[in-house]
């Protein structure tokens, strides 16, 4: 499906500009950190390229175009969304809904589970999980899918730090199996840790879109370099 092509992307409501002009390349093969304050568009942005939002001016583009790409590509929000079923279920049911035959979801969700670390508690209510536990059920749900491109609004934003790193690993091990990764943060370390490249945006611009060691290291917007100094607000 990549690359991911928007092109001057721009989104309004109620008279407010929310996402300005923006034109970006997601290529295959990196992980992708979308950086910027609270409000400054990361999360709208995502929303956009997965297709839960049309942009009011631009264009956002696959490099294939299919029936079937929203199959193809998957999206884990910061607080994920449990169905009234099992661990297991959870998970078998979003592979019921995406076709896949009915004797093979058992065995694609046990190795999905085994993967994160859930398969001893899969006949437990997925409601009762702690919020590490939750975010790690979303990842096996998005990775039973196989899907090209992976989008991840702020999966950590409300977890300890030992479940910050059970997940971040996990993304590791998805990234590593070919799923391009597309994630928002406003943790400045995570972000190191995991970007490939970086896009930088402030009050709905992107600001910045350059590898990370090159942002991290000489960013060339005024903004990207105030922001990483802690002196840009908003």
């Amino acid at each position: 499906m990549l690359p991911l092509i928007l092109t001057d992307v721009s989104l309004w409501r109620d008279g407010n500009t929310l996402i300005e002009g923006v034109s970006v390349t997601f290529s295959p093969g990196t992980k992708t950190i979308v950086l910027g304050h609270n409000g400054a568009g990361k999360s709208l942005l995502l929303r956009i390229c997965h297709g839960l939002m049309g942009p009011d001016s631009g264009s956002v583009a696959w490099a294939e175009k299919s029936p079937e790409g929203h199959r193809r590509q998957a999206m884990v929000f910061q607080k994920p969304i449990m169905l009234r079923r099992s661990v297991r279920s959870n998970v078998t049911y979003g592979l019921k809904v995406n076709g896949v035959p009915k004797l093979r979801r058992q065995e694609i969700a046990d190795m999905n589970l085994k993967r994160v670390g859930l398969a001893d508690i899969a006949s437990r209510p997925a409601a009762v999980l702690s919020g590490g536990e939750q975010q790690r059920l979303a990842l096996a749900r998005a990775w039973a899918l196989a899907p090209d491109v992976l989008f991840l609004d702020e999966p950590t934003a409300n977890l300890d730090p030992a479940a910050t790193q059970s997940v971040e690993e996990i993304v590791e091990e998805i990234h590593g199996g070919g799923t391009k990764i597309i994630m928002t943060t406003h943790d400045l370390s995570q972000a190191r840790r995991l970007a490939d490249e970086v896009v930088f945006m402030h009050q709905g611009r992107m600001a910045e879109h350059t590898p990370a060691d090159q942002f991290f290291d000489s960013p060339a917007s005024a903004e990207a370099r105030a922001y990483l100094n802690g002196e840009l607000r908003w």
